[in-house]
């Protein structure tokens, strides 16, 4: 299985080269696109991001501060803006009631425990939780989504029944952990997922991992 795993690496790598993901300024915006993104597509999220910076509140002090109305209002083109208004501060709430508002004094833990107490903030899932954790922390986490799902199991490599643990222990248990190495393949797995393992018209036929089918069968 690892190899299989490290083959499609190398062939959606060399078909669309780096990613550049997750694209942030720093990684507190990472954490803010992570919660919005959920339930909606990056052009969305990218502009209520905009929309943050452009009112000068794209700062935890500043989002901290904000009525949550205001904060809606702004990210209102990420969609559920009055829910994911709620998340952000929740977020801020956990956020600064254990680590102080400080990215500096969260990036030491270990990804274990950073992941538990990610989860037990109201809105963050699995997903939100491990892109924040790979994308804002640098910690070894394999992120798995919709499109990591549809992937594999097309070629055979999950079952339909396969929950967001299941799909994440295959990564985690077959590859070495390493920040980079999971930032890019998810990336890449995304990129092939919007492009051409769509979810009703897959292009099988010209996909860049077709010529590899029978590997994965």
């Amino acid at each position: 299985m690892s190899s299989r795993l490290t083959l499609i690496y190398k062939k959606l790598f060399a078909h669309f080269g780096r990613q550049f993901w997750w694209p942030a300024d720093d990684s507190f915006e990472v954490i803010i696109g992570a919660i919005l993104t959920q339930n909606t597509n990056w052009s969305n999220v990218e502009k209520a991001l905009s929309r943050l910076k452009q009112s000068k509140n794209l700062s935890a002090d500043r989002l901290r501060r904000l009525p949550h109305k205001r904060l809606a209002e702004l990210i209102r083109s990420a969609g559920y803006y009055n829910i994911k208004a709620k998340r952000i501060k929740a977020f801020l709430d956990f956020f600064f009631g254990t680590y102080q508002g400080s990215l500096k004094k969260m990036l030491p833990e270990p990804g274990l425990k950073l992941r538990r107490q990610l989860l037990a903030v109201c809105g963050i899932g699995p997903e939100t939780a491990d892109s924040i954790l790979l994308y804002a922390l640098n910690k070894p986490v394999f992120v798995v989504d919709a499109y990591t799902k549809r992937i594999f199991l097309r070629h055979g490599l999950i079952r339909e029944k396969d929950d967001y643990q299941a799909l994440q222990d295959l990564f985690m248990r077959q590859l070495e952990p390493n920040t980079k190495f999971f930032n890019e393949y998810h990336a890449l797995l995304v990129k092939l997922g919007k492009e051409y393992c769509l979810k009703s018209k897959p292009k099988c036929q010209i996909c860049p991992l077709n010529d590899q089918s029978k590997t994965f069968n």
